[in-house]
Parts: C-alpha cells; sequence; structure tokens
C-alpha cells in the first residue's frame, strides 16, 4: 500500500471557483490534501465547510483579515502537530497534522511563504516569516518521518531559467537550510535530478518551480512517486482554470492505519445548503 498526497495552491478563490476546484479535488485519489493560498472568504471556507461536512479531518487556521494561509485535508485521522503551535508570525501560514501508519507516526506540515515585491516591508515580511517557520521546524523536531508540502515561494539555486536577480540571498538560503539544517529532501529532485518542470509561469517560457514536497531522509527511501499535476492550470472549454498553480503529487511506501468514514464532499456541500424560503 502507499500513502499519497497532493499540494495545489487555490488562490484565494471566489466561491465559484471553490465549488469548480471541490468537484476537481473529490476525484482525486490522494488520502491527504494540502491546500495553499487559502483565505478567510467564503470560496475558502467553501471548501472546509465541504470536506468537514463529508467526514474528512479539516485542519483550516484561523486567517486574520486579508491574510493567507494554508489548509490541510485528510481522509485519515490526524491530530495537530506541534508545528503550528510554534508559529506565532503570520501563524495561518503554516499547519500540520500528524497520520499514523504501520510504521509509526507520520507528520506532515503544509507552508505557503509569503511572496514579496522591491519594497523594504515586504522584503522584511518574507524574511521574518522564513526566520520563524525555520526556527519552528528547528524546535519542533524529532524522530519522526515529515513530509514538507506547500507553495514556497522560492527557487532552486540551480533553476532553469535562472531568473538571476529576481531573489535575494535569504530567499536561496531558505531552499538550501531545509536539507542542510533541517534534513530534509526535495523529493522532486530526488526522483527527476535533470528534470525542467515549472508549477507557475507568467509566460510559457519563463516558468517557476514554486511548490515543492520536502520530506525527511527516511521517507525519501521509500519515495515511489512525485509528480507535477499540470491539469490544474490547463484552460477548460469554458477558459477558465481552476488556479494559476500546477498541483504536486507524492506517493510514499506507507501503510496509513486509521482512515475515516467519508462522502462525496461535493453531495454533502450541496446537503448543507439552506433551503430557500418564501418569505
Amino acid at each position: 500500500m502507499s500513502l499519497s498526497l497532493i499540494t495545489v495552491n487555490v488562490g484565494a478563490p471566489s466561491l465559484d471557483r471553490a465549488q469548480r476546484q471541490l468537484r476537481w479535488l473529490a476525484d482525486r485519489p490522494e488520502q491527504v490534501l494540502v491546500l495553499t493560498e487559502t483565505k478567510a472568504t467564503a470560496g475558502s471556507q467553501y471548501l472546509a465547510e465541504a470536506f468537514t461536512a463529508a467526514g474528512y479531518a479539516v485542519t483550516f487556521p484561523d486567517h486574520g483579515p486579508g491574510e493567507l494561509g494554508v489548509m490541510i485535508v485528510s481522509k485519515l485521522a490526524a491530530t495537530p502537530d506541534p508545528l503550528g503551535a510554534a508559529m506565532g508570525y503570520l501563524p495561518a501560514r503554516a499547519a500540520g497534522v500528524v497520520v499514523d501508519t504501520t510504521d509509526g507516526p507520520l507528520r506532515v506540515v503544509g507552508a505557503y511563504a509569503p511572496s514579496r515585491d522591491a519594497t523594504l516591508e515586504k522584503t522584511e515580511r518574507k524574511r521574518t516569516w522564513i526566520q520563524r517557520f525555520g526556527h519552528a521546524l528547528h524546535i519542533t523536531a524529532s524522530e519522526v518521518p515529515l513530509l514538507l508540502l506547500g507553495d514556497l515561494n522560492v527557487l532552486e539555486p540551480s533553476h532553469t531559467p535562472a531568473h538571476r536577480g529576481q531573489f535575494a540571498p535569504f530567499e536561496y538560503a531558505f531552499y538550501t537550510d531545509l536539507t542542510d539544517r533541517h534534513g530534509l529532501v526535495d523529493l522532486f529532485r530526488h526522483l527527476h535530478p535533470d528534470r525542467v518542470e515549472h508549477s507557475w509561469a507568467r509566460r510559457p517560457e519563463l516558468g517557476y518551480r514554486y511548490d515543492h514536497v520536502h520530506g525527511s531522509r527516511a521517507l525519501a527511501e521509500r519515495l515511489t512517486a512525485c509528480e507535477y499535476v499540470h491539469e490544474t492550470r490547463q484552460a477548460s472549454p469554458d477558459s477558465s482554470r481552476l488556479t494559476d498553480h500546477s498541483g504536486l503529487a507524492v506517493r510514499v511506501a506507507l501503510t496509513a492505519t486509521t482512515a475515516l468514514l467519508t462522502s462525496d464532499p461535493v453531495t454533502a456541500a450541496t446537503h448543507a445548503e439552506p433551503e430557500p424560503t418564501l418569505f
């Protein structure tokens, strides 16, 4: 048996787009969904309520006004991971759960790192979040293997194309520290050392691999698949996309022990909608 997960940047969806995203997510085979760029608005709330009504375990931290963050949706029984409580700065941008497997517990952490522009305010905001997130990873480290999924808004130093000048040394250090300091392996690169793929692109020839999955070395040894799912940003017949990011799916040779009894979240969402009144 394999344990499967996917991360998708849902782009702070409107209610209409969240409804389309829910239909797509409901058909996915993965047991754990890590959704990034969530927001305390109707679209993200709809996703959280639909999955909750269908019996999924939903972790959706409180989002401050206008703030973006992460939601973790699981078909497996999940308990809170200590990393969430360790994040005191922009806390909605990181969340974690622990799921049980036949080999012991597994930590699953979702992260949505801030983006920035050339202003000092946005630069310091991103720098501070990266520092606090790194500290949270450090103080919650344990022997329990960890999977980190999400939109990290950073590129690997050897990225193709290079995008020179767009990222500061502290941003590249964020990526390299995940391995050098925290012992996590870029699982896509572990399987595909030379493959050029992008998860976001302003133009097709100028893509960025922003979305990542990193895992403890023990998980890298059990990795069976790690692939981008580009259909999320391909136009549908009505010329609309689910999001402007590709998903990233990962599978490891672990067997979950406690599956939840879940139903179709699309149907659950429909049944949860209030009936119209005559007066």
